[in-house]
C-alpha cells in the first residue's frame, strides 16, 4: 500500500487545540511523568471519538487543568501520547529540531563515528518515531498516527539539524496497522542506489536500507557484539544461527576466530555479510549457509559438530500476548540446540527481541533448554540493548531487548 506524504506543513494550530478530558481520579499517572494515556482513562464521549487519529489535543483533568499537549487517537489502547507539558507549546519543525539536536549531543558523546540509533522514540521525547542514522543517511520509521500527520514538519526539522543527503522512510513495520495506517517505504530526500555501508565496532558491514528488515541494520546488538568477539578472539570456532547480514559472525572473525559459519534463511541477507567479511578481509575463514535454522542446528547436532561460541539472535518468536506460549516453547527448544551445538567450556549467547517475554521467563527457557540437552552451565552475563536505545524511566517494557552469555559445561 502506498499512501501520500501529509501535505500539512504545521498541523499543531495550537491555539484552535481541541480539548480531551481525563476522567475523575484519572490523571496520577500522567502528572507524575507517564507520557501516556489510555483509552480506559479518558471521557470518550462523541466529541473525542469524532477526532481524527493523532490531532493535537490539550488534555485535562476532570477539575479542568491542562497536563500537556498530546498525539489523540480515540481508536487505539493509548489514547494519548505526550509530546510537551506546556499545553499551548508550539509544535513545529523549531520544536522537533530541538528534541532532535538534544538526541544528537547524546549520541556524539557516545559514538565518534555517524552510525546509531539517533532517535529512540518516547525515550528522546518523540513517542513512535524512531531514526537511524547511517552516515549521511537517514532512516526513518514513523510509527503512529500522530507522528504521521506530523512528517513533513519532522522532515523539515530533520533537514534543520543535520541536512542528510538521503532521508528514506521506512514505513512498513507491522505495528503501524495498531495506529491504523499503511505500509510504505519511500526515499524523501536524495537516491539510493545499492547497500550502504556502515561501521560498528571498527568492522564495515553494509545494510539495505529500502529491503532490509526494520531499517537494514540492528544497532542495538553493538554492544553485546563486541562482548562475544572478544569471547571468540582465540582462534575458536564460531557458529551464528540467524545471522542475517554477518553483525556478530564477521565482528568474531575480525576479533581472530579461526572458524565462522553463519546461518540464515535469507539469501539477499547472507550476501551483504559475505560481502562484510570480503571488505574486512575475513572471507577464508567465513561460511555462510543458507538454512533452515531450526533444521540446520539439528542436523550440526546429530553430526556431533561442537562449537568454542554458538550465537542465537532469532526474530521475536513473540509478536503479541497469544503468541506467548508457543513462543516459549520456541525459546526453550532454540537453547536446546544451541547448547547441543556449544562445546564443553564453550559460551552461548541467546537474545530475545520479544518485548512480550520478560527476563525472568526467557532465562527459564534457557535453563530447561540446557538442561533439555543434558547440559549445565552458569550466565556469564544479561545485558540489554545499546545506549542509542534509551529507555523512558515510566515505559520499562519498551527495554525490550535481553541477552544472555552462559558458559557450557
Amino acid at each position: 500500500m502506498t499512501e501520500a506524504l501529509p501535505t500539512q506543513s504545521d498541523p499543531a494550530e495550537q491555539t484552535t487545540r481541541p480539548v480531551v478530558r481525563l476522567l475523575p481520579g484519572r490523571d496520577k499517572r500522567v502528572r507524575h511523568g507517564h507520557p501516556w494515556i489510555y483509552s480506559n482513562e479518558i471521557v470518550m464521549d462523541e466529541r473525542a471519538k469524532a477526532l481524527e487519529p493523532g490531532t493535537l489535543a490539550v488534555v485535562e483533568n476532570a477539575e479542568g487543568r491542562a497536563v500537556g499537549v498530546f498525539m489523540f487517537n480515540p481508536r487505539t489502547l493509548v489514547a494519548a501520547r505526550l509530546l510537551d507539558r506546556d499545553a499551548q507549546a508550539t509544535v513545529d519543525a523549531r520544536f522537533f529540531a530541538r528534541r532532535l539536536k538534544q538526541a544528537l549531543v547524546l549520541r556524539e558523546r557516545l559514538f565518534d563515528e555517524p552510525y546509531y540509533r539517533l532517535v529512540h522514540a518516547e525515550a528522546d521525547l518523540m513517542p513512535g518515531l524512531v531514526i537511524d542514522r547511517f552516515g549521511d543517511l537517514c532512516a526513518m520509521q514513523v510509527n503512529t498516527a500522530g507522528m504521521e500527520r506530523l512528517t513533513l514538519v519532522l522532515l523539515d526539522a530533520l533537514e534543520r539539524t543535520l541536512a542528510p543527503r538521503t532521508v528514506v522512510l521506512r514505513n512498513d513495520g507491522a505495528i503501524r496497522a495498531l495506529e491504523g495506517l499503511g505500509q510504505d517505504v519511500r526515499v524523501a530526500k536524495g537516491e539510493v542506489t545499492g547497500p550502504v555501508k556502515l561501521v560498528e565496532n571498527g568492522v564495515a558491514f553494509f545494510a539495505d536500507i529500502l529491503g532490509g528488515q526494520k531499517t537494514g541494520w540492528f544497532y542495538d546488538q553493538r554492544g553485546n557484539r563486541a562482548f562475544m568477539a572478544a569471547l571468540a578472539r582465540k582462534g575458536g570456532r564460531v557458529i551464528d544461527l540467524y545471522s542475517h547480514t554477518g553483525g556478530f559472525a564477521i565482528q568474531a572473525a575480525v576479533a581472530g576466530a579461526g572458524e565462522v559459519v553463519a546461518v540464515d534463511r535469507s539469501e539477499p541477507a547472507l550476501a551483504l555479510a559475505e560481502r562484510a567479511a570480503r571488505e574486512n578481509g575475513v572471507a577464508t575463514k567465513c561460511r555462510f549457509v543458507r538454512a533452515e535454522i531450526f533444521a540446520e542446528a539439528e542436523k550440526r547436532g546429530d553430526a556431533g559438530e561442537r562449537f568454542d561460541v554458538v550465537i542465537a539472535d532469532p526474530p521475536a518468536f513473540v509478536k503479541s500476548k497469544k503468541d506467548l506460549a508457543a513462543g516459549v516453547r520456541g525459546y526453550r527448544k532454540l537453547a536446546r540446540l544451541a547448547a547441543r551445538l556449544t562445546a564443553p567450556g564453550g559460551v552461548l549467547f541467546m537474545a530475545s527481541c520479544s518485548h512480550n517475554v520478560e527476563l525472568e521467563t526467557f532465562t527459564e527457557q534457557l535453563r530447561r533448554g540446557l538442561a533439555d540437552a543434558g547440559r549445565s552451565g552458569r550466565i556469564l552475563r544479561t545485558a540489554g540493548a545499546g545506549p542509542d536505545h534509551p529507555v523512558h524511566p515510566y515505559l520499562p517494557e519498551s527495554a525490550y531487548l535481553k541477552a544472555v552469555v552462559l558458559a557450557v559445561d
